[in-house]
């Protein structure tokens, strides 16, 4: 029988109404919002934050440094993804982020968001094209933060440099980058032929077809993939209008979360549950491999032995729906 402690997030925004990057977030809401997701198949998450004002970061981000060391918390808040603010500011590629508050890198302004953090950001995403990302790669990963590329619109050859200088994954491969590409010099040909970046992948069915996923498994291979959710902060929330990440969204009935102005989606209304369980309904993996995914491969990836991972084990692999399910 399969059952672990739950599913490993990498990205997650919010939850239940409760968005990490939004000026008005409280330690309360935080753990709150943390505990209900905790209880919904997460055995451990990243609190990510996405490309925000300096003030929003100076403020937010000692809030959740503080929360995470809470006894309801500590030990499963692992830490912060710092998605941005060190990525591309052009269109498609920006994505749901604000451009106004996109930086280039600093290492000067990365060592100050550590500081405000408390030392917790474990998980930095950056444009791998832009002017400096090598010496920030470097600069982070040598300090032990693991570093994706995404929402850019670099080549081959600037991932190849970052990946070199310590870069280590990819940010929601497929995701945050313009709707229309160079059919063959373009972002995602160039991120499956980068050795050494393990790919990252949304699996709510929205995000990527499962034909993509597919190809993405095999191009990449079991040992360098994970899926994540990239769950907005309204995940768990009905059908309807939200203001969003700084977005003017619409969650449809099907799960699909976008802003139809700016034609991008807007992080997912899924969490790893069901993420999970988009994977299961394919043909190409099984529950174990699953789980490797979404369990395993994650806490590798952020510096952390699975089999040093303690947490109550509530979700198993129910073979007779098929499923994965919270217990």
């Amino acid at each position: 029988m399969i059952k672990f402690p739950g599913f490993i997030e990498l990205q997650q925004n919010g939850y239940l109404g409760v968005d990490f990057s939004n000026s008005s977030l409280t330690e309360e809401d935080f753990i709150e919002a943390s505990k209900k997701l905790l209880n919904h198949g997460v055995g451990a998450f990243l609190a990510t934050i996405i490309t925000s004002s300096e003030e929003t970061y100076r403020r937010n981000l000692p809030i959740m440094a503080k929360a995470m060391k809470s006894p309801e918390l500590e030990g499963r808040v692992l830490g912060i993804h710092a998605e941005g603010p060190f990525l591309s500011d052009k269109p498609g590629a920006v994505g749901a982020h604000n451009p106004d508050w996109v930086k280039e890198p600093s290492i000067v302004f990365f060592k100050q968001m550590q500081e405000w953090a408390e030392g917790s950001i474990k998980l930095l995403t950056i444009a791998a094209e832009n002017d400096g990302a090598e010496e920030l790669t470097k600069f982070a990963a040598d300090s032990g933060v693991a570093v994706s590329l995404g929402h850019q619109m670099a080549d081959y050859e600037a991932m190849k440099r970052c990946a070199d200088a310590g870069a280590s994954l990819l940010t929601h491969l497929g995701n945050g980058i313009p709707n229309e590409i160079n059919r063959h010099k373009n972002q995602l040909w160039a991120a499956l032929a980068c050795d050494g970046l393990t790919a990252m992948i949304i699996t709510d069915g929205h995000h990527l077809p499962a034909e993509l996923v597919k190809v993405v498994i095999r191009a990449k291979g079991l040992e360098n993939i994970l899926f994540v959710s990239d769950a907005s902060p309204i995940a768990g929330m009905p059908p309807g209008k939200y203001n969003v990440l700084g977005n003017n969204a619409i969650l449809e009935e099907d799960g699909l979360l976008h802003n139809p102005e700016k034609k991008c989606l807007v992080g997912s209304s899924a969490t790893m549950l069901e993420c999970a369980n988009f994977l299961a309904d394919q043909d190409f993996i099984t529950p174990e491999e699953i789980v490797k995914l979404g369990f395993s491969n994650p806490l590798k990836a952020i510096g952390i032995d699975p089999e040093t991972f303690t947490a109550p084990c509530n979700v198993s692999w129910d073979a007779d729906s098929a499923k994965f399910i919270c217990e």
